[in-house]
């Protein structure tokens, strides 16, 4: 089959924005600026000799070839001062125009990070949203637990224990302060026991994240309080 050109794929606008780029254009002048100068340099030291003419006509051979000598070297050195400042200027222009490059090429590294990782805002506004969800399941699962141990005022920790269950007993809830105070509303609600105990709840907050067991060091603690609980549920009971 005969491969026939895409004329889609050619755009003609494209050729001509690259043609006349900012960069190109400055690339243009520059060559345009560095010709002039080195015709001016070279017309500051031409023309006087020009001038001089008549006169060099009556020099010797060796006389002409001296002064040729010398008007060469000058223009040589002319030339090569007027190249050194434009290869400064030049040098300070691409410096400047790199670190330009540098810092449009990090916005563009931003933008595109926004765009595949997503905008950092709606990434913080979704965080927020997946924790007050899991706050919420957090403060639904209050209503089954068997004691609930706190600061009185800054911590509380919700604790389940079965006997038939080979498991420790389980941290169901915890918080702070504001979540804090909203376990034990919830627990005072749903009639759980509430246990004033400010250096074990500390403790269990800290050791424990939440559907974990208690650490082995506060066994102890924690079944005498479920031990207290569960006398005290027993007199209920009776009564």
């Amino acid at each position: 089959e005969r491969i026939k050109p895409k004329l889609e794929k050619i755009s003609l606008l494209k050729g001509v924005k690259r043609l006349f780029s900012l960069k190109s254009f400055v690339e243009f002048l520059k060559g345009i600026l560095k010709i002039s100068l080195v015709g001016s340099v070279a017309a500051l030291f031409v023309l006087p000799t020009m001038q001089q003419l008549p006169i060099i006509v009556s020099f010797s051979v060796p006389q002409v070839l001296e002064l040729m000598q010398d008007q060469a070297l000058l223009l040589l050195a002319g030339v090569v001062a007027v190249m050194s400042v434009v290869a400064g200027l030049d040098f300070m222009y691409q410096r400047y125009n790199h670190y330009k490059e540098l810092r449009m090429t990090k916005q563009e590294i931003k933008d595109e990070n926004k765009q595949t990782e997503g905008d950092p805002m709606i990434k913080s506004r979704l965080r927020a949203i997946r924790m007050e969800r899991s706050r919420q399941r957090m403060m639904q699962s209050v209503p089954t637990a068997d004691v609930v141990i706190t600061n009185p005022t800054h911590f509380a920790v919700a604790l389940k224990y079965s006997p038939d269950d080979e498991r420790a007993p389980v941290v169901v809830a915890k918080g702070l302060d504001n979540i804090a105070f909203k376990i034990r509303e919830i627990a005072e609600e749903s009639n759980i026991p509430i246990v004033e105990n400010p250096p074990l709840a500390r403790a269990l907050h800290k050791a424990c994240d939440l559907n974990e067991e208690i650490p082995y060091e506060h066994f102890k603690a924690v079944a005498e309080i479920i031990g207290f609980v569960l006398r005290l549920n027993k007199k209920k009971l009776k009564n």
